[in-house]
């Protein structure tokens, strides 16, 4: 009998669905759906940080994905032995006492509050700091110590206890709160304890400050004194964890009917999406695995001899099986890479928008067709020209803090920069200018990790940017001054998930195996540019000179404010 598994990958805009086949990793089927009320804005507010997504949009986008790809595939139903759930991350969404979402209960169907908060959004700055006081002052362990030191404001806790101040009626109606991989896992497993069901380790170790070493989440007296609620909610909680190559329960009959599966079909444990593309580009040893999208993820793993009790600072965390059982998981980041250039796009775009769209001149179908003409060749356009500026010409120095600073040294109150402008900088330029941003702010990375004693030989990468953008993977071939291969797979986080369903499903002894048999091939190689190494050293020195002068700035302001 053939054997299949589904890998579901929960992205910032959609949901995706692969179904593969486990003998060589072959995708049948595949299936996307975009989140439509995130779609259409609702229950965000970029100016205030504010970025939360509906329930609905990710159960719908469920059921529509892994139905598609059960039709489309063909496959019998009872050849498909697992599904495995990746998501982004730290995003966490408050449930009621039945494992039920918040926001789909009487009262709370549009409290943006009651709906996963996600990722991205930065409303818990002053928490997250706090969170950072009391961990080094309070007297007892320092729970930060495997977070790289830093908690963030994109993290599990800070976000928390921000909407337990910000909203009594969340704070009150909330029994717990699961991220949102343990959260879709939960709701189609048969496992239906919210006390007993198994949470993911990677979200639990590199966002919620647990660790082995001192039995599970923060103590209840650390918790207590940042809100008494944080001390009773973690009673609601867990204390084990685990990894995705095991069994968090068997596909429930109610879903199993709505997606014409069986209920004989495993589902693994959740996961993140970067953990999981890093499985997905078959990830070993002293190789950086890049997940480049909206913003990136930075994915290394490291053997218990080689880390031992030494912690790398200024990181996403270090947890021991969070990307495969038995090594160390690493994870560093940028909190926007893909997202730096779509903000220059919108910029570009507003009159578009705001005028041509209000124009008399032209009739409705005119102004909707120069739009969409304008919005899918503006980037490319711009790459174009911008491929053409030497790179000794005179271009802007930017910084890619657009959304804050994620790694190294997590510090989501500093915003982006640029200077060196000048009467003769023009749209290519400043595009070019970003580009060597996002590439900058990912060296910063990769000397940390080296710093730090965690060696890199090999980079590669995954995701829309690494695969549809060969003029930035260019560019931060130069930066790195390093060679980069790039992951054929589309759906790498996806084929990730497939490859822990297959492990959860006894199909492969080892996630290290399923990952050689079934990961991606690669499909293309950038390498330095000799004439270009120097230049681009010299330019990473002005975006250093920058980048201090623009965080002492901003901490002094800070600090004069806090005065006044």
């Amino acid at each position: 009998m053939k054997k299949y598994v589904i890998g579901l990958d929960y992205g910032t805009d959609s949901v995706r669905a692969v179904l593969i086949d486990t003998e060589n990793g072959a995708e049948l089927a595949t299936s996307v759906s975009y989140y439509q009320r995130w779609k259409e804005g609702k229950f965000c507010k970029p100016e205030q940080n504010q970025f939360r997504q509906h329930p609905l949009d990710h159960i719908e986008g469920l059921e529509k994905t892994i139905s598609d790809v059960v039709k489309e595939s063909g496959v019998a139903p009872g050849n498909i032995l697992s599904i495995c759930i990746d998501t982004t991350g730290s995003s966490p969404l408050p449930v009621n006492k039945d494992g039920i979402a918040l926001a789909l209960t009487p009262g709370f169907e549009q409290n943006p509050n009651a709906m996963m908060v996600l990722w991205k959004d930065h409303t818990s700055i002053e928490e997250a700091e706090e969170i950072n006081r009391l961990a080094r002052n309070w007297g007892g362990e320092d729970y930060t110590r495997f977070e790289g030191g830093i908690y963030s404001s994109e993290w599990f806790w800070s976000k928390i206890l921000h909407i337990h101040r910000q909203d009594e009626s969340v704070k009150n109606a909330a029994y717990s709160w699961m991220e949102h991989c343990d959260y879709i896992t939960f709701l189609l497993s048969d496992h239906q304890d919210l006390a007993t069901f198994k949470r993911s380790r990677c979200a639990a170790g590199h966002k919620a400050m647990w660790h082995e070493s001192w039995d599970g989440l923060p103590h209840k007296d650390f918790l207590s004194q940042l809100d008494p609620s944080l001390a009773e909610l973690r009673d609601r909680l867990y204390d084990k964890t685990y990894t995705s190559d095991e069994i968090a329960g068997n596909l429930n009959s109610k879903w199993a009917e709505k997606l014409g599966l069986s209920t004989n079909t495993v589902i693994a444990v959740g996961t993140f999406d970067a953990h999981s593309g890093a499985v997905g580009a078959k990830v070993e040893e002293n190789t950086l695995i890049r997940i480049m999208g909206t913003s990136t993820c930075d994915i290394m793993v490291a053997p218990n001899q080689i880390i031992g009790d030494k912690t790398v600072k200024g990181i996403c965390g270090q947890v021991d099986g969070s990307v495969i059982p038995g090594l160390i998981g690493l994870e560093a980041g940028q909190s926007a890479f893909g997202d730096l250039l779509a903000w220059y796009k919108d910029v570009l775009i507003w009159p578009i928008q705001n005028i041509l769209m209000n124009s008399d001149i032209i009739n409705e179908n005119q102004k909707q067709q120069l739009k969409e003409e304008i919005e899918n060749n503006l980037i490319r356009n711009l790459t174009l020209e911008a491929e053409k500026i030497p790179v000794s010409e005179a271009v802007p120095i930017a910084l890619d803090w657009i959304n804050g600073r994620r790694t190294p040294d997590a510090s989501q109150e500093l915003k982006a920069a640029i200077s060196h402008l000048s009467l003769g900088t023009k749209a290519p330029h400043i595009f070019k200018a970003l580009v060597n941003a996002i590439c900058f702010g990912s060296k910063k990375i990769v000397d940390r990790f080296e710093e730090e004693g965690v060696k890199i030989e090999k980079v590669i990468g995954i995701g829309g940017v690494a695969k549809k953008s060969p003029f930035i993977m260019q560019t931060l071939a130069n930066v790195l001054n390093m060679p980069i291969v790039v992951a054929a797979s589309d759906q790498a986080p996806a084929l990730g998930a497939a490859v822990y369903a297959a492990v959860a499903a006894g199909i492969y002894p080892t996630v290290q195996e399923a990952s050689q048999k079934m990961g991606s091939d690669f499909e293309a190689e950038y390498f330095p540019q000799a004439d270009h190494i120097e230049q681009y050293a010299e330019l990473m020195n002005q975006y250093q000179i920058l980048a201090d002068f623009t965080e002492s700035t901003i901490k002094a302001k800070k600090k004069l404010t806090a005065s006044l």
